[in-house]
């Protein structure tokens, strides 16, 4: 006689592990060596979205890997064809901008610029901080692009992408040459970094700056060191991005800070100490943005989240969540750099609260553009005097 068959017994729910995500799987693909990876943000590489194939490491049993050298920086170089890219969103404050890089040396894990690498078939992982692009040619397309009879000029922004002052510009230099041009044309500038390195222009940003034509924002996340220094492992420390605040601001050129991303149950509770600390070295404005998780950098900084913090790992997404529909992200502009719902509400308003005691943002500095010459392109007829 065949033998009952037996129910299968309800599975327990697997117990929660700083190696595995909130439904108990572990999504993020493998983990490169520490080793290998050491001062890098992402310790993942997965394939871009568009890859038909992803591959990874793996060790057979037999040490065939063998000791792999650590990831180091390249550089590839492109000859750009245009440098301002146009945008109409209505969440930013400006219609063009330029980047001299792709991909980010600093390495922050939250980055929303990581999936613009899978179109150049690189990963948003660890490529993203290793492979790079720099664009040396940048500053010449720029003054053609600006020569153009019908060009108007408009406030550029530079940094909305990836740092312009990460640790390749000191070799490259291409922010510098890209500011001489738009010095020389009188065309105004705003720059976004987190980069002390913005400090070794301040001569050009001095002289803008006494025209109307520049202002900076430093982006500060937190002022905990340690907590800089896993989650954005090669930007310069708090300290010095309060101190190039204090020696812009000196040099009288307008700045401001940017509390970003902010990071529920991480991060959110030093938005009044930050602001206090950029009032204090000068900042006259400040702005906020919430932790934006698009496409791949929702599983490069969920991996983060569990290396470093896996007893706020349920935390940090339930209210991230709750912000945007349930989901890790919603694009949709007015809630995307924001958020919505009671904890999005709360947070913007202990922001206002905070910076209208300190008195930031009493005055918008806009940059002028009644002085913009531009410059003689090819073609041009010269002046006569």
């Amino acid at each position: 006689m065949n033998a009952p068959l037996r129910q299968p017994l309800a599975a327990k729910p697997a117990p929660f592990s700083p190696l595995l995500d909130d439904e108990g799987a572990a999504p993020f693909g493998a983990r490169i060596d520490g080793a290998r990876r050491r001062g890098r943000g992402a310790a993942v590489n997965p394939a871009g979205r568009f890859e038909p194939i992803e591959t990874e490491i793996l060790d057979d049993g037999w040490d065939s890997l063998g000791d792999l050298p650590a990831l180091k920086t390249e550089v590839r170089l492109e000859t750009p064809r245009t440098v301002i890219t146009r945008n109409d969103s209505p969440d930013i404050g400006f219609d063009r901008s330029i980047n001299p890089y792709r991909g980010c040396e600093h390495g922050c894990t939250y980055c929303f610029a990581r999936p613009s690498h899978a179109y150049m078939g690189l990963s948003p992982g660890l490529d993203f901080e290793t492979r790079l692009t720099a664009k040396p040619g940048a500053a010449a397309v720029l003054e053609r692009e600006l020569a153009k009879p019908r060009y108007q000029p408009r406030t550029i922004a530079i940094g909305t992408n990836t740092d312009p002052y990460q640790p390749i510009e000191r070799d490259y230099k291409i922010t510098r040459e890209i500011l001489e041009v738009l010095e020389r044309t009188n065309h105004p500038v705003a720059i976004v970094t987190k980069s002390a390195l913005v400090l070794r222009d301040i001569d050009i940003l001095e002289r803008m700056a006494g025209k109307g034509l520049a202002k900076v924002a430093i982006s500060v996340t937190t002022l905990d060191r340690k907590l800089a220094r896993t989650m954005e492992p090669r930007a310069a420390t708090p300290e010095k991005r309060i101190e190039a605040l204090e020696r812009l601001s000196a040099a009288g050129i307008p700045t401001s800070v940017m509390v970003a991303p902010v990071i529920p149950a991480l991060n959110d509770a030093e938005i009044e100490t930050i602001l206090e600390r950029a009032s204090a070295a000068g900042a006259k404005e400040a702005g906020y943005v919430l932790l934006r998780l698009p496409l791949e950098v929702s599983e490069v900084f969920k991996d983060w989240l569990l290396r470093y913090y896996p007893d706020r790992y349920r935390r940090v997404l339930s209210i991230i969540r709750s912000m945007h529909g349930g989901k890790d992200y919603d694009a949709t502009f007015g809630k995307r750099m924001k958020g919505d719902g009671p904890y999005a509400w709360t947070l913007g308003r202990r922001f206002e609260l905070a910076a209208k005691r300190l008195k930031l943002n009493t005055e918008r500095r806009r940059l002028r553009t009644d002085l913009f010459e531009p410059p003689l392109g090819d073609g041009c007829q010269l002046s006569l005097f």
